[in-house]
């Protein structure tokens, strides 16, 4: 794998993975921003702009190619855009493993399963990271 697209996209963005996810089959624009909404249940809502531009960039680097036998533009994953994503899911597995690990350390000795996380204070504090 190329170095320099690795050290690009690894990280990489949410909207990035979730667009390289849906295009593992051919699909349009439009019907990429509905995949990613039902498959994220609307919590990643990919706009027009936001999209388009990052399909151009995904283009570009040749980790999606548009397939020229249908008649709107077609994208679909290439082996380097899988070979990343590949990676960037077993990175995010370490990370959520490791997660877990911490956060339930000790708990399942006293029978508890609830991991130390306080989404209240996150929520009265402004930030928006969890829905309720």
């Amino acid at each position: 794998m190329d170095e320099i697209l690795r050290k690009k996209y690894i990280p990489m963005t949410e909207t990035t993975y979730y667009t390289l996810l849906s295009v593992l089959v051919p699909r349009h624009g439009y019907a990429i921003m509905q995949y990613v909404k039902e498959l994220t249940m609307g919590r990643l809502l990919l706009g027009t702009g936001t999209l388009y531009t990052m399909v151009g960039r995904l283009e570009t680097d040749k980790l999606i190619t548009v397939l020229p036998e249908y008649d709107k533009k077609v994208y679909y994953i290439t082996d380097i855009g899988r070979g990343l994503l590949c990676v960037e899911t077993e990175r995010l597995g370490r990370q959520l493993a490791d997660g877990w690990k911490v956060l339930y350390a000790g708990k399942e000795e006293n029978g508890s399963m609830t991991a130390d996380c306080d989404k209240s204070a996150v929520l009265q504090n402004g930030g928006g990271a969890f829905q309720e």
